[in-house]
């Protein structure tokens, strides 16, 4: 089976991680936020909660899109990370300008996420019985 999809799924899921990672790091210094404080400037606490989010959605994410490419398709877990992937970015970007904004993002990438999950669990269930 050809993972290469999947894997540069993963590789920009990385970077997507670390993108995020850094915004946090910039919005503290451009609003002053010393660590280990969470809470302070507005623009700092959106940034910082998509970091947060962006690393739960990933924790789901990776392995519904490696048990799908085993199970089901590295090709469509590969398009589907794709999708999730755009769905994130989405997310990001909307959420940074203005949390309300956040709900195309976050429902593209939850779709994407829900059809990886729910296909791994029903392949694996098939090869099972």
């Amino acid at each position: 089976m050809d993972f290469h999809l999947p894997s540069l799924v993963t590789v920009f899921t990385l970077f997507l991680l670390f993108g995020v990672s850094l915004n946090v790091g910039r919005a503290r210094g451009k609003y002053k936020i010393e660590a280990p404080a969470t809470t302070g400037h507005p623009k700092f606490e959106l940034a910082y909660r998509v970091q947060m989010n962006t690393v739960e959605s990933s924790v789901a994410f990776l392995p519904a899109l490696w048990l799908f490419a085993w199970y089901v398709s590295a090709t469509w877990a590969g398009v589907l990370g794709a999708i999730w992937l755009a769905g994130r970015l989405w997310y990001a970007f909307a959420y940074c300008e203005d949390a309300k904004k956040r709900g195309g993002g976050f429902g593209l990438s939850i779709l994407a996420f829900a059809t990886l999950a729910i296909g791994a669990f029903v392949a694996i269930i098939r090869q099972m019985v």
